[in-house]
């Protein structure tokens, strides 16, 4: 019996358990402390990175609360950072642009960066990402950063063409939580 194109060998001996994989573990564990200044929202970011290596970061974090507003002033006190952020910018449906100035003081360089973004991926596996937010009660949110990488399953067949009546490759799933966030907002 010959496989059809699009399976392999590789795919027939895997495991359910290596095509079907979802894991609730996040890499990344924020708490943010938020409080409104007249007409900005300034915020204490705590950032925990668990994968691929423990590390702790600190953000301050200032923006307008205005609808429309365009940007956000970031310091990272353990590293000396002050950047100014544009808010992302939508080029299409799926692809964003965002960029951003900053100066390091610890190093004394100036400089800016951009960023393409979008929540779709490619190379033939498609991509989710997304962020869920839950109100747990007035002032307090947690929102959820989840990723899926799939592959949809695939049928396929002939006759009379050396293939398979009938060949099923059952797709894969690759899901993964991977930021929580816990945010306190003090009303004003």
């Amino acid at each position: 019996m010959e496989a059809v194109s699009g399976s392999n060998e590789e795919d027939a001996t895997s495991s359910w358990d290596e095509q079907y994989n979802v894991n609730f573990m996040p890499s990344e564990i924020f708490i943010k402390f938020r409080t409104q200044i007249q007409s900005f929202r300034l915020g204490l970011n705590l950032e925990l990175y668990n994968a691929p290596i423990n590390e702790y970061q600190a953000k301050l974090v200032l923006k307008p609360l205005a609808l429309e507003r365009k940007w956000k002033i970031m310091y990272e006190p353990l590293h000396q950072d002050v950047r100014l952020v544009s808010k992302k910018i939508p080029i299409t449906k799926f692809l964003n642009l965002q960029v951003g100035i900053g100066h390091n003081f610890q190093l004394k360089a100036t400089g800016w960066k951009w960023k393409l973004t979008t929540c779709l991926g490619g190379d033939g596996v498609s991509r989710i990402r997304n962020k869920t937010s839950i109100g747990l009660c007035p002032g307090v949110d947690f929102r959820f950063g989840w990723r899926a990488d799939f592959v949809l399953p695939e049928f396929t067949g002939g006759v009379g063409t050396g293939e398979q009546l009938f060949n099923m490759d059952s797709g894969r799933l690759q899901a993964s939580l991977d930021r929580v966030e816990a945010i306190f907002t003090n009303g004003s």
